[in-house]
């Protein structure tokens, strides 16, 4: 293949085709599939050659048959509600991350003409599962099929102003050169546990991913947020009822930022805490410039809230959805759903794009393309 050529991939869960985009232009879809009726209508929306290979259904019901072969990776952003803290923790066995094994029997199908990748992205309980036992199932799983395997835990917020750390679990069938082994931002203390805890078997088939570190985020929360005048704000009353919901550590924090006198937005999330044995519902509110990790308006922590503070002036409203498009690091011309609820659905179960850029152009790419990667390297 030369280094010009399109590298051919299969996206399976692919949400609104945001791994997609992140992959970009070196990449040609052959693929695409996802159940979910609002999705697929946007991953329709955003790419006219969808009618060619997307496939709306669940992934239970395809056929080998209907996957090219041959392709060169294949991504899968399976549902994660049973690894999310804000699940239930039920892990592999739980009816929805199940999926996994869905997409997982077509892979093993394929058999020679599988992908020579695989990168699995879902949340970080995936490492931790069930003590572990779900991760180590997946990794049996990617060994049975002659795959070597290592995993980063990448935080969206080196990225974009969004609190989001991911797994993603990179999977080749070739053995990657040295270059591509070695220290990692993003090998976490998650990822070196779930490595300690496989069997002598499967840890040596591990891969250690290194990765340059990207660079410095330039924006801010506040930096992609509408005007103020094209939004729909809270009244007074709801406003106060949110503050009344604080605990005292975060009214304490509302009341520094007003004191600075300084424009200044927070994210804050309504959760159910434990209180002297009792459970309460409390709003916690964050100014480090970073928005709270986006849900979709079903999960666990609902709807992100937005507050605006300058001195005694506060403000609250919810984010909407070109806000959370771009806080997964969609482009404008991204159409999102008219519904904010659809949007953020959509977004809430999305994967951030210069996440998945960086991880093509730091390991994918020059792994699938080694000419590529040696020219880079003159």
């Amino acid at each position: 293949m030369s280094r010009n050529s399109p590298l051919m991939f299969l996206e399976f869960f692919a949400g609104g085709g945001m791994a997609r985009l992140g992959l970009g232009a070196r990449w040609s879809c052959a693929f695409a599939n996802d159940f979910d009726p609002v999705k697929a209508a946007t991953y329709r929306a955003n790419f006219e050659d969808a009618a060619a290979h997307f496939h709306e259904g669940d992934v239970w019901t395809l056929d080998p048959a209907d996957l090219p072969k041959g392709a060169d990776l294949a991504w899968a952003s399976s549902p994660c509600q049973d690894f999310s803290l804000a699940g239930g923790r039920a892990g592999l066995a739980g009816g929805k991350s199940s999926a996994f094994f869905g997409f997982w029997r077509l892979i093993e199908a394929l058999g020679p003409d599988a992908p020579r990748c695989v990168v699995i992205e879902n949340v970080s309980g995936l490492l931790t599962s069930r003590g572990g036992a779900d991760f180590t199932a997946l990794c049996a799983a990617l060994a049975r099929q002659g795959y070597g395997f290592g995993a980063l835990e990448i935080d969206a917020a080196r990225f974009v102003p969004q609190s989001r750390p991911r797994v993603f679990v990179i999977a080749t069938r070739e053995t990657p050169p040295a270059r591509f082994i070695g220290d990692s931002p993003f090998q976490t203390r998650l990822v070196r546990e779930a490595h300690a805890r496989l069997p002598l078997e499967l840890a040596a088939r591990w891969v250690w991913w290194r990765g340059e570190a990207p660079a410095a985020r330039n924006t801010d929360l506040a930096s992609l947020l509408e005007a103020d005048d094209a939004v729909a704000w809270h009244g007074s009353a709801r406003t106060a009822r949110l503050i009344e919901l604080m605990s005292p550590l975060h009214r304490r924090r509302l009341a520094a930022v007003q004191a600075s006198g300084v424009r200044s937005v927070g994210a804050v999330f309504k959760r159910m805490r434990v209180e002297d044995g009792v459970r309460v519902q409390r709003a916690e509110a964050r100014f480090d410039g970073l928005a709270g990790c986006l849900r979709t308006p079903r999960g666990g922590s609902s709807r992100q809230t937005l507050i605006v503070v300058q001195g005694d002036s506060v403000h609250s409203r919810l984010v909407t959805g070109r806000e959370a498009a771009r806080l997964m690091g969609l482009p404008e011309t991204y159409v999102t759903p008219a519904s904010a609820t659809s949007a953020l659905h959509v977004m809430g179960d999305g994967v951030v794009v210069p996440v998945v850029a960086w991880l093509a152009a730091e390991i994918l790419e020059p792994l699938l393309l080694p000419s590529s990667a040696a020219l880079a390297a003159e």
